[in-house]
Protein backbone atom coordinates (compact mmCIF):
# COMPACT_ATOMS: atom_id res chain seq x y z
CA UNK A 1 0.00 0.00 0.00
CA UNK A 2 1.22 3.52 -0.82
CA UNK A 3 1.68 5.68 2.27
CA UNK A 4 0.49 9.30 2.05
CA UNK A 5 0.71 12.07 4.64
CA UNK A 6 -2.41 12.04 6.80
CA UNK A 7 -3.31 15.66 6.00
CA UNK A 8 -3.32 15.22 2.21
CA UNK A 9 -6.64 15.53 0.40
CA UNK A 10 -7.82 13.03 -2.20
CA UNK A 11 -7.02 15.44 -5.06
CA UNK A 12 -3.51 16.01 -3.71
CA UNK A 13 -2.93 12.27 -3.44
CA UNK A 14 -4.11 11.79 -7.02
CA UNK A 15 -1.83 14.56 -8.30
CA UNK A 16 1.09 13.08 -6.36
CA UNK A 17 0.40 9.65 -7.82
CA UNK A 18 0.28 11.06 -11.39
CA UNK A 19 3.54 12.93 -10.79
CA UNK A 20 5.18 9.73 -9.53
CA UNK A 21 4.08 7.88 -12.66
CA UNK A 22 5.63 10.53 -14.92
CA UNK A 23 8.84 10.47 -12.88
CA UNK A 24 9.02 6.69 -13.20
CA UNK A 25 8.41 6.85 -16.96
CA UNK A 26 11.11 9.49 -17.43
CA UNK A 27 13.54 7.45 -15.31
CA UNK A 28 12.80 4.31 -17.33
CA UNK A 29 13.32 6.19 -20.60
CA UNK A 30 16.68 7.51 -19.41
CA UNK A 31 17.77 4.04 -18.28
CA UNK A 32 16.07 2.14 -21.11
CA UNK A 33 19.08 -0.11 -21.72
CA UNK A 34 19.19 -1.36 -18.12
CA UNK A 35 15.41 -1.64 -17.88
CA UNK A 36 15.28 -3.60 -21.14
CA UNK A 37 18.05 -5.87 -19.88
CA UNK A 38 16.18 -6.59 -16.65
CA UNK A 39 12.77 -7.02 -18.31
CA UNK A 40 14.06 -9.43 -20.95
CA UNK A 41 15.89 -11.49 -18.31
CA UNK A 42 12.76 -11.56 -16.17
CA UNK A 43 10.57 -12.68 -19.09
CA UNK A 44 13.05 -15.42 -20.04
CA UNK A 45 13.20 -16.51 -16.40
CA UNK A 46 9.43 -16.88 -16.28
CA UNK A 47 9.53 -18.77 -19.59
CA UNK A 48 12.23 -21.24 -18.49
CA UNK A 49 11.14 -21.61 -14.87
CA UNK A 50 8.52 -24.36 -15.52
CA UNK A 51 11.23 -26.57 -17.06
CA UNK A 52 13.50 -25.96 -14.05
CA UNK A 53 10.68 -26.84 -11.65
CA UNK A 54 9.94 -30.01 -13.63
CA UNK A 55 13.59 -31.13 -13.39
CA UNK A 56 13.59 -30.40 -9.67
CA UNK A 57 10.57 -32.66 -9.27
CA UNK A 58 12.68 -35.41 -10.89
CA UNK A 59 15.19 -35.08 -8.06
CA UNK A 60 17.79 -32.70 -9.48
CA UNK A 61 19.24 -29.86 -7.44
CA UNK A 62 18.59 -26.21 -8.26
CA UNK A 63 22.06 -25.77 -9.78
CA UNK A 64 21.94 -28.91 -11.92
CA UNK A 65 18.41 -28.13 -13.16
CA UNK A 66 19.36 -24.59 -14.14
CA UNK A 67 22.57 -25.76 -15.86
CA UNK A 68 20.71 -28.38 -17.91
CA UNK A 69 17.96 -25.99 -18.97
CA UNK A 70 20.48 -23.25 -19.78
CA UNK A 71 22.57 -25.65 -21.88
CA UNK A 72 19.54 -26.80 -23.85
CA UNK A 73 18.42 -23.19 -24.38
CA UNK A 74 21.90 -22.20 -25.64
CA UNK A 75 21.99 -25.15 -28.07
CA UNK A 76 18.52 -24.32 -29.41
CA UNK A 77 19.44 -20.65 -29.76
CA UNK A 78 22.71 -21.51 -31.48
CA UNK A 79 20.96 -23.84 -33.93
CA UNK A 80 18.39 -21.15 -34.72
CA UNK A 81 21.08 -18.52 -35.27
CA UNK A 82 23.07 -20.83 -37.57
CA UNK A 83 20.03 -21.73 -39.68
CA UNK A 84 18.99 -18.09 -39.89
CA UNK A 85 22.51 -17.00 -40.85
CA UNK A 86 22.71 -19.63 -43.59
CA UNK A 87 19.33 -18.57 -44.97
CA UNK A 88 20.36 -14.90 -44.88
CA UNK A 89 23.66 -15.71 -46.59
CA UNK A 90 21.76 -17.46 -49.37
CA UNK A 91 19.62 -14.37 -49.86
CA UNK A 92 22.71 -12.17 -50.18
CA UNK A 93 24.32 -14.55 -52.67
CA UNK A 94 21.22 -14.50 -54.89
CA UNK A 95 20.72 -10.72 -54.93
CA UNK A 96 21.49 -10.36 -58.67
CA UNK A 97 18.84 -12.98 -59.41
CA UNK A 98 16.31 -11.09 -57.31
CA UNK A 99 17.08 -7.88 -59.22
CA UNK A 100 16.41 -9.65 -62.53
CA UNK A 101 13.14 -11.09 -61.22
CA UNK A 102 12.15 -7.69 -59.85
CA UNK A 103 12.64 -6.05 -63.25
CA UNK A 104 10.60 -8.82 -64.85
CA UNK A 105 7.72 -8.23 -62.45
CA UNK A 106 7.84 -4.51 -63.13
CA UNK A 107 7.64 -5.23 -66.84
CA UNK A 108 4.61 -7.46 -66.23
CA UNK A 109 2.91 -4.69 -64.26
CA UNK A 110 3.76 -2.15 -66.96
CA UNK A 111 2.23 -4.43 -69.63
CA UNK A 112 -1.03 -4.42 -67.67
CA UNK A 113 -1.17 -0.75 -66.66
CA UNK A 114 0.11 0.93 -69.85
CA UNK A 115 -3.03 0.12 -71.93
CA UNK A 116 -5.03 1.61 -69.06
CA UNK A 117 -3.17 4.91 -69.38
CA UNK A 118 -0.95 4.33 -66.33
CA UNK A 119 2.56 4.01 -67.76
CA UNK A 120 5.28 2.63 -65.48
CA UNK A 121 8.85 3.14 -66.57
CA UNK A 122 11.03 0.10 -65.95
CA UNK A 123 14.23 1.59 -67.26
CA UNK A 124 14.80 3.34 -63.97
CA UNK A 125 14.23 0.26 -61.84
CA UNK A 126 16.45 0.39 -58.76
CA UNK A 127 19.62 -1.67 -58.99
CA UNK A 128 20.95 -3.56 -55.98
CA UNK A 129 24.68 -3.03 -55.58
CA UNK A 130 26.15 -5.95 -53.66
CA UNK A 131 29.24 -3.96 -52.75
CA UNK A 132 27.17 -1.21 -51.17
CA UNK A 133 25.06 -3.82 -49.38
CA UNK A 134 28.13 -5.50 -47.92
CA UNK A 135 29.52 -2.12 -46.87
CA UNK A 136 26.35 -1.47 -44.96
CA UNK A 137 26.70 -4.85 -43.29
CA UNK A 138 30.30 -4.16 -42.29
CA UNK A 139 29.27 -0.76 -40.97
CA UNK A 140 26.76 -2.52 -38.72
CA UNK A 141 29.35 -4.80 -37.10
CA UNK A 142 29.56 -2.57 -34.03
CA UNK A 143 25.79 -2.72 -33.62
CA UNK A 144 25.99 -6.50 -33.98
CA UNK A 145 28.67 -6.65 -31.28
CA UNK A 146 26.52 -4.50 -29.01
CA UNK A 147 23.65 -6.91 -29.57
CA UNK A 148 25.83 -9.92 -28.71
CA UNK A 149 27.02 -8.18 -25.56
CA UNK A 150 23.42 -7.38 -24.62
CA UNK A 151 22.37 -11.01 -25.10
CA UNK A 152 25.36 -12.13 -23.02
CA UNK A 153 24.28 -9.96 -20.09
CA UNK A 154 20.69 -11.14 -20.50
CA UNK A 155 21.87 -14.75 -20.35
CA UNK A 156 23.96 -14.16 -17.23
CA UNK A 157 21.15 -12.31 -15.46
CA UNK A 158 18.62 -14.99 -16.44
CA UNK A 159 20.91 -17.71 -15.08
CA UNK A 160 21.25 -15.89 -11.76
CA UNK A 161 17.51 -15.21 -11.56
CA UNK A 162 16.74 -18.89 -12.09
CA UNK A 163 19.10 -19.81 -9.27
CA UNK A 164 17.63 -17.19 -6.93
CA UNK A 165 13.96 -17.84 -7.77
CA UNK A 166 13.40 -20.45 -5.00
CA UNK A 167 15.14 -18.36 -2.32
CA UNK A 168 13.23 -15.23 -3.37
CA UNK A 169 9.96 -17.13 -3.00
CA UNK A 170 11.02 -18.38 0.44
CA UNK A 171 11.95 -14.88 1.58
CA UNK A 172 8.60 -13.50 0.47
CA UNK A 173 6.77 -16.27 2.33
CA UNK A 174 8.80 -15.61 5.46
CA UNK A 175 8.09 -11.90 5.25
CA UNK A 176 4.33 -12.00 4.65
CA UNK A 177 3.41 -15.56 5.69
CA UNK A 178 3.05 -18.61 3.49
CA UNK A 179 -0.75 -18.61 3.59
CA UNK A 180 -1.21 -14.85 3.43
CA UNK A 181 -3.51 -13.38 0.80
CA UNK A 182 -0.68 -11.41 -0.79
CA UNK A 183 1.57 -14.47 -1.20
CA UNK A 184 -1.25 -16.60 -2.62
CA UNK A 185 -2.24 -13.83 -5.01
CA UNK A 186 1.38 -13.33 -6.08
CA UNK A 187 1.84 -17.05 -6.73
CA UNK A 188 -1.36 -17.36 -8.73
CA UNK A 189 -0.68 -14.31 -10.88
CA UNK A 190 2.94 -15.35 -11.47
CA UNK A 191 1.57 -18.64 -12.74
CA UNK A 192 -0.84 -16.70 -14.92
CA UNK A 193 1.96 -14.71 -16.53
CA UNK A 194 4.10 -17.84 -16.97
CA UNK A 195 1.18 -19.57 -18.66
CA UNK A 196 0.73 -16.68 -21.07
CA UNK A 197 4.42 -16.61 -22.05
CA UNK A 198 4.66 -20.39 -22.46
CA UNK A 199 1.44 -20.67 -24.49
CA UNK A 200 2.38 -17.71 -26.68
CA UNK A 201 5.79 -19.27 -27.35
CA UNK A 202 4.26 -22.64 -28.23
CA UNK A 203 1.73 -21.01 -30.54
CA UNK A 204 4.40 -18.93 -32.26
CA UNK A 205 6.55 -22.03 -32.77
CA UNK A 206 3.68 -23.96 -34.37
CA UNK A 207 2.79 -20.97 -36.56
CA UNK A 208 6.41 -20.43 -37.63
CA UNK A 209 6.93 -24.15 -38.34
CA UNK A 210 3.83 -24.39 -40.53
CA UNK A 211 4.44 -21.11 -42.35
CA UNK A 212 8.15 -21.74 -42.91
CA UNK A 213 7.42 -25.32 -44.00
CA UNK A 214 4.86 -24.14 -46.54
CA UNK A 215 7.27 -21.56 -47.94
CA UNK A 216 9.98 -24.21 -48.15
CA UNK A 217 7.71 -26.62 -50.02
CA UNK A 218 6.60 -23.80 -52.28
CA UNK A 219 10.25 -22.95 -52.98
CA UNK A 220 10.27 -19.37 -51.68
CA UNK A 221 13.79 -18.09 -51.02
CA UNK A 222 14.68 -17.60 -47.35
CA UNK A 223 11.88 -19.81 -46.00
CA UNK A 224 13.77 -20.52 -42.76
CA UNK A 225 14.46 -16.83 -42.24
CA UNK A 226 10.80 -15.91 -42.70
CA UNK A 227 9.80 -18.70 -40.32
CA UNK A 228 12.13 -17.36 -37.63
CA UNK A 229 10.80 -13.86 -38.25
CA UNK A 230 7.25 -15.17 -37.81
CA UNK A 231 8.20 -16.78 -34.50
CA UNK A 232 9.76 -13.60 -33.13
CA UNK A 233 7.23 -11.07 -34.38
CA UNK A 234 4.36 -13.33 -33.31
CA UNK A 235 4.80 -11.90 -29.81
CA UNK A 236 3.56 -8.53 -31.09
CA UNK A 237 -0.25 -8.62 -30.96
CA UNK A 238 -2.26 -7.88 -34.10
CA UNK A 239 0.62 -6.43 -36.12
CA UNK A 240 3.48 -8.91 -35.68
CA UNK A 241 2.28 -11.74 -37.89
CA UNK A 242 1.23 -9.32 -40.64
CA UNK A 243 4.65 -7.63 -40.63
CA UNK A 244 6.41 -11.02 -40.65
CA UNK A 245 4.44 -12.12 -43.73
CA UNK A 246 5.41 -9.09 -45.85
CA UNK A 247 8.96 -10.27 -46.83
CA UNK A 248 7.69 -13.76 -47.68
CA UNK A 249 4.90 -12.21 -49.74
CA UNK A 250 7.39 -10.02 -51.61
CA UNK A 251 9.72 -12.91 -52.48
CA UNK A 252 6.80 -15.14 -53.49
CA UNK A 253 5.71 -12.36 -55.86
CA UNK A 254 9.25 -12.05 -57.25
CA UNK A 255 9.59 -15.77 -57.92
CA UNK A 256 6.07 -16.80 -58.93
CA UNK A 257 4.28 -13.57 -59.75
CA UNK A 258 0.76 -12.75 -58.60
CA UNK A 259 -0.29 -16.43 -58.15
CA UNK A 260 2.57 -16.95 -55.70
CA UNK A 261 1.66 -13.84 -53.74
CA UNK A 262 -2.00 -14.89 -53.60
CA UNK A 263 -0.98 -18.35 -52.36
CA UNK A 264 1.01 -16.82 -49.49
CA UNK A 265 -1.87 -14.51 -48.57
CA UNK A 266 -4.29 -17.45 -48.48
CA UNK A 267 -1.95 -19.51 -46.28
CA UNK A 268 -1.39 -16.57 -43.91
CA UNK A 269 -5.15 -16.14 -43.53
CA UNK A 270 -5.69 -19.86 -42.94
CA UNK A 271 -2.89 -20.09 -40.37
CA UNK A 272 -4.14 -17.01 -38.55
CA UNK A 273 -7.62 -18.53 -38.48
CA UNK A 274 -6.47 -21.97 -37.28
CA UNK A 275 -3.38 -21.39 -35.15
CA UNK A 276 -4.47 -18.14 -33.52
CA UNK A 277 -7.87 -19.51 -32.50
CA UNK A 278 -8.44 -23.27 -32.03
CA UNK A 279 -4.77 -24.18 -31.44
CA UNK A 280 -4.17 -21.24 -29.11
CA UNK A 281 -7.36 -21.98 -27.18
CA UNK A 282 -6.40 -25.65 -26.90
CA UNK A 283 -2.96 -24.87 -25.49
CA UNK A 284 -4.23 -22.23 -23.08
CA UNK A 285 -5.85 -23.51 -19.90
CA UNK A 286 -6.81 -19.94 -19.03
CA UNK A 287 -8.36 -17.03 -20.85
CA UNK A 288 -5.99 -14.17 -21.68
CA UNK A 289 -8.61 -11.72 -22.83
CA UNK A 290 -7.68 -8.03 -22.69
CA UNK A 291 -9.47 -5.10 -24.36
CA UNK A 292 -8.07 -4.46 -27.84
CA UNK A 293 -7.38 -0.81 -27.01
CA UNK A 294 -5.25 -1.81 -24.00
CA UNK A 295 -3.29 -4.24 -26.18
CA UNK A 296 -2.62 -1.65 -28.90
CA UNK A 297 -1.67 1.05 -26.41
CA UNK A 298 0.64 -1.42 -24.65
CA UNK A 299 2.45 -2.23 -27.90
CA UNK A 300 2.87 1.46 -28.77
CA UNK A 301 3.86 2.60 -25.27
CA UNK A 302 6.37 -0.15 -24.47
CA UNK A 303 7.76 0.03 -27.99
CA UNK A 304 8.40 3.75 -27.50
CA UNK A 305 9.86 3.23 -24.04
CA UNK A 306 11.96 0.09 -24.52
CA UNK A 307 12.25 -0.32 -28.29
CA UNK A 308 11.81 -3.66 -30.07
CA UNK A 309 12.05 -5.68 -26.85
CA UNK A 310 9.21 -3.61 -25.43
CA UNK A 311 7.05 -4.36 -28.47
CA UNK A 312 7.82 -8.08 -28.39
CA UNK A 313 7.04 -8.46 -24.69
CA UNK A 314 4.43 -5.71 -24.37
CA UNK A 315 1.69 -8.03 -23.07
CA UNK A 316 3.78 -9.83 -20.40
CA UNK A 317 5.13 -6.47 -19.21
CA UNK A 318 1.62 -5.04 -19.08
CA UNK A 319 0.46 -8.08 -17.08
CA UNK A 320 3.28 -7.47 -14.60
CA UNK A 321 2.22 -3.83 -14.23
CA UNK A 322 -1.42 -4.83 -13.78
CA UNK A 323 -0.33 -7.32 -11.13
CA UNK A 324 1.34 -4.49 -9.20
CA UNK A 325 -1.86 -2.45 -9.48
CA UNK A 326 -3.93 -5.37 -8.21
CA UNK A 327 -1.68 -5.96 -5.20
CA UNK A 328 -1.94 -2.31 -4.12
CA UNK A 329 -5.24 -1.25 -2.53
CA UNK A 330 -4.82 2.35 -3.73
CA UNK A 331 -4.24 1.31 -7.36
CA UNK A 332 -6.64 -1.61 -7.75
CA UNK A 333 -9.33 0.67 -9.17
CA UNK A 334 -7.18 1.16 -12.30
CA UNK A 335 -7.72 -2.48 -13.31
CA UNK A 336 -11.46 -2.02 -12.88
CA UNK A 337 -11.45 1.11 -15.07
CA UNK A 338 -9.33 -0.62 -17.73
CA UNK A 339 -11.69 -3.59 -17.78
CA UNK A 340 -9.09 -6.21 -16.83
CA UNK A 341 -10.22 -6.96 -13.28
CA UNK A 342 -11.78 -10.23 -14.53
CA UNK A 343 -8.25 -11.60 -14.91
CA UNK A 344 -7.77 -11.26 -11.18
CA UNK A 345 -11.27 -12.39 -10.30
CA UNK A 346 -10.35 -15.74 -11.84
CA UNK A 347 -7.47 -16.06 -9.41
CA UNK A 348 -9.72 -15.35 -6.47
CA UNK A 349 -12.04 -18.17 -7.55
CA UNK A 350 -9.06 -20.48 -7.35
CA UNK A 351 -8.58 -21.24 -11.01
CA UNK A 352 -4.90 -20.51 -10.83
CA UNK A 353 -3.87 -22.25 -7.66
CA UNK A 354 -2.36 -25.15 -9.56
CA UNK A 355 1.19 -25.37 -10.86
CA UNK A 356 2.39 -22.66 -13.25
CA UNK A 357 2.27 -23.19 -16.97
CA UNK A 358 -0.24 -26.03 -16.77
CA UNK A 359 -2.05 -26.71 -20.00
CA UNK A 360 -4.90 -28.82 -21.26
CA UNK A 361 -3.89 -32.24 -22.46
Amino acid sequence: MIMYPADMSRIERSLLFIALIFIIIIAMKMTAYLVTLFVMALILTLLILPAVLWLKEKGLSDLHAVIIVTTVAILVLFAGVVLTALSFQTLIADLPQYQTEFNMRLNDIAAITTPLGIPIGTGGAPQINIGDFMSMGIGGVMSLMDGIMFLFFVGVMTFVMLLDAPTVADRIEQKFGKNSEMVQHLHSMTGYIIDFIVVRTETNFIHALLFGGFLGIMGVHGAILWGVLTFLLGYIPFFGLIIAAIPALFFAWLQFGIPGAVAVIVVVCILNLIVENPVYSFLASRKFEMPALIVIVSVIFWGWLLGLVGMLFSIPITLLVLLVFQMCDDLRWINTVLGVNHLFDDTKRGKMDHAPASKKN
